[in-house]
Formats: structure tokens, sequence, C-alpha cells
């Protein structure tokens, strides 16, 4: 039945990190007028209550992942970090001046890219820099990705002293076969260093990040690598499908073959058997390809009801504000979209012109924003309902519709008001939000615009 469940179900579709998915922006009638009208209500209406989220996008790095689908540039040169901040800084003055009173920060974040490609002292201007222009809020929580080969001891300290208490490590796999084939050559000592350093500092959430479906991947790959990483105790766990991509404009998934991708119904195997080992070592599963230790801030955040999704994955800090900083970096005022300009120089062109470096985004309607809400229950939740007025669709009978064969297939059970996923359900989630995308559904994709579902 498993692997019948994955045939059926394994379908090219969005990981909703918003909705509308990007590919169904509306930038015709998007402007930067609009953008900037919507994130003016959105801070009047936030600011004091719940701040805001920052995501800044470094997106230097000194070698190229091929399993990477982020937005980088591949250099040695070091000598691109101070005006690159600057840039940063100049952008985030742009965004303060909108504003009639200073940002409260809530949640801020360090993605790339490399974030650890930059010195301490440079990631220490950077975060100064933005802390001049805001207040933190009462249990603020600051966050930056590293790299185990090059995050040293000063990255880790530096940014503790800045606030910094969480830190997540790519990891991937352990296997040497598998980091040569996505070029991301990393001993388990590296990251023994690193975690054991972070704890020592006193960070309280250490995050290791496992992918399965790698190149010449194999289940006993995914059972090693998941042994060793216990081995570490990290506070939390991101074990997720590798999404591929490479027909995507500037990816660096073209160092393998198709063929040299382990099927779907292995991925299923590998997923099972993580799934399996974590829950036995005393991880929970929280929404779509995490875990984390009931210690953890993302576990008490479940109990709390509190989890949320955005552009930067899952956070235990609901905002409705995100503001992104950086190339290619999206934000998010609850009421629309905006992404930046993906070009450095472009980037910096406009920056120069005292113009946001935005090139397209989307302005959500009254419509988008209850489907936005359905969404956001079921990759939070695994469940939502239409019982109250503001959470109703006329297009309700369509999407039970949808959803009939995965009722019978026992991956979700429904009633008049109520859609809960199973357990069976839960590797399925994506699946289900798909049912509930109305732009999705009136126009299926003519070329491949999403990784697959399994």
């Amino acid at each position: 039945m498993g692997n019948y469940l994955i045939q059926k179900y394994n379908v090219a579709g969005p990981r909703y990190t918003s909705y509308p998915t990007v590919p169904y922006w509306n930038n015709d009638s998007f402007s930067l007028k609009k953008w900037t009208g919507t994130l003016i209500q959105s801070f009047k209406e936030s600011n004091d209550k719940e701040g805001m989220s920052i995501y800044i996008h470094l997106p230097f790095c000194e070698s190229l992942c091929t399993f990477c689908g982020c937005h980088k540039r591949i250099t040695k040169r070091h000598e691109v970090e101070l005006p690159y901040i600057d840039a940063v800084l100049k952008e985030w003055d742009l965004y303060c001046n909108l504003f009639d009173e200073k940002p409260n920060i809530k949640e801020l974040h360090l993605g790339g890219g490399t974030p650890t490609f930059f010195s301490p002292e440079n990631l220490k201007q950077l975060i100064e820099g933005i802390l001049r222009r805001a207040t933190l809020m009462d249990g603020y929580e600051f966050s930056f990705e590293g790299h185990p080969n090059n995050t040293t001891y000063q990255h880790l300290k530096s940014l503790y002293d800045l606030g910094f208490r969480r830190v997540s490590f790519g990891v991937q796999d352990y296997n040497e076969t598998v980091q040569k084939a996505i070029h991301r050559v990393q001993p388990f000592e590296n990251v023994k260093r690193v975690t054991d350093s972070a704890r020592q500092i006193g960070y309280t959430s250490i995050g290791h990040d496992i992918i399965f479906g790698l190149p010449f991947q194999t289940k006993e790959h995914v059972k090693a690598t998941i042994e060793k990483t216990n081995l570490l105790r990290p506070d939390r766990i991101a074990f997720y499908s590798y999404a591929h991509v490479p027909w995507l404009k500037g990816n660096g998934q073209r160092g393998f073959r198709d063929e040299d991708l382990p099927a779907a119904d292995v991925k299923r195997i590998q997923y099972e058997i993580g799934k399996q080992l974590l829950s036995e070592a005393g991880y929970n599963e929280i929404g779509m390809d995490h875990f984390a230790l009931q210690t953890d801030a993302l576990y008490k955040s479940i109990e709390k009801k509190e989890l949320h999704r955005n552009f930067m994955g899952y956070t235990s800090s609901k905002t409705q504000m995100m503001i992104g900083l950086g190339v290619s970096a999206i934000s998010d005022s609850w009421y629309g979209f905006a992404q930046n300009v993906k070009n450095i120089e472009e980037y910096n062109h406009l920056l120069k012109e005292n113009i946001l470096p935005v090139y397209r985004g989307h302005i959500l309607n009254s419509e988008d924003l209850i489907i936005r809400k359905h969404i956001l229950n079921l990759m939070c939740q695994f469940q939502t309902s239409w019982s109250s007025p503001h959470l109703f669709l006329d297009e309700l009978s369509e999407i039970a519709s949808e959803l009939e064969e995965m009722e019978v297939d026992g991956l979700i059970e429904i009633n008049l008001h109520t859609l809960k996923i199973t357990n069976k359900g839960k590797p399925y989630v994506r699946n289900v939000c798909m049912a509930f995308d109305l732009l999705l559904q009136r126009k299926k994709p003519e070329t491949r615009l999403f990784s697959m579902t399994v």
C-alpha cells in the first residue's frame, strides 16, 4: 500500500513557504507603492504587539554545493564583504524610513549562501548596524546558518555576544561518495567540533540539516548519518527531501545525472527509516520535515499553538511582518510579498538611487488571505477548520472533491467544518495543501515548476 500511495501522490508540488506560491504571483498588478502601503499598514497593526522578523541573505560561498537550489555567488574574494554589508544596511534604512517609529525585532536570521563566509568582525558590524535603528522585543530570537568547515569558535562567540542563541549546521549526509557527488565534503569531526563549541559557548538550540534522496544515497547511508547525528544530540533536526529542480536558472544542480538519484519508493523508505530512528532517539516530528527534542523552542511552540511558517521555513515566533534584506531576499507584509533583484550589481545600483531593490511581488486579495490561513494551519498543525465565517470559501465543495481520494486512502479525516491530516497522511501534507491551492487548481502549470512531493 505504501508504494501504491507513493506512486499515486508523488507529483510536482510547492513546499508552501508562502501562499500564493511565487510562480502564481500577480506581478502585473504589483507596484512599489502598493507594496510599501501594505508594509505601513502591517507595521501599524503589529509592531507594538508582536514585532517583526528580519531575514538577511548573505549570498557568497567559496565553492558550489551541487544539491543547493539557493541563490548564491561563488567567490574566494573576501573583499566583497564590507561593500555588501553597506548595501544591506542602506536597504534597511530605506525600510526604516517608511515607519513613524522604531521597528521592534522579534526574530532575525542570517541565511545564504554561507553566512560564515563573512568574518566575525564584519558580521558584528552588520548586526550592530541593524540594531541601531531598532528595538528588541522580549524573548527575541537570533539565528544563523553555519558551514561546519568554516565556522570558527570566534564566529560562534561573536554572534553569541550579539544575542544569537540558535545555529543550524548543514550536514546533508556523512557518506563520502554522496558528499563528493554534491561537492560538500565535511567530515564528522568538523560537525562535532562546531556542535561542541556552540554548546560550550551557551547556544540553546543547535540544529543539523540532513537530506534524503541525494545522488548515490542508500537507506544505509541515511541510517548511518542519523546514528552519527544522534551521538551529538542536536536540539532540532531538519530532515527533508532533496528538491531536484535543475531547470531553475542559476542553480548548481547539474553535477550528477537524474539516474544517480534514488527512485521515489527508495526515497520514501529512506524517510521512514530516518523518521523511525529519530523517534526512537526522542525527537518529535514537527510540521513537515522537522524534528525537535521536547526541550527545544520549536517543540514548545507546537504545545502553545504558536508554530509559524514563512520563507525562513518553520519558526517558533509568529510575526505578521518579515522583511528580507539582501539580493534575492523575499519580504512578507502578510498582505503582500516582494522579492529583491538577484544580481548584486543591480541591487547596489538601485540602492544608490534610494530605490528599494524589489523586482517582483504580489498583493494578496481576500481569497488569497483565506487560503493562506488554511495552508498555514495544515502545514503547522496538520488540520484546519472553516466553521467561522472569515475562513469560509465558496469553493469548499470543489476543494472537498479534490480531497475525496485522499480521504478514501486514509490520509485525511474530513467532516462538515474541519479537516485533519492523519499520521498516515502527514508525509503527503503538500498534496493536501494543493487541493486548497485554487490558483494551482485553476491553472495547472504547462512546464515543471516545483520539486516532487515525495
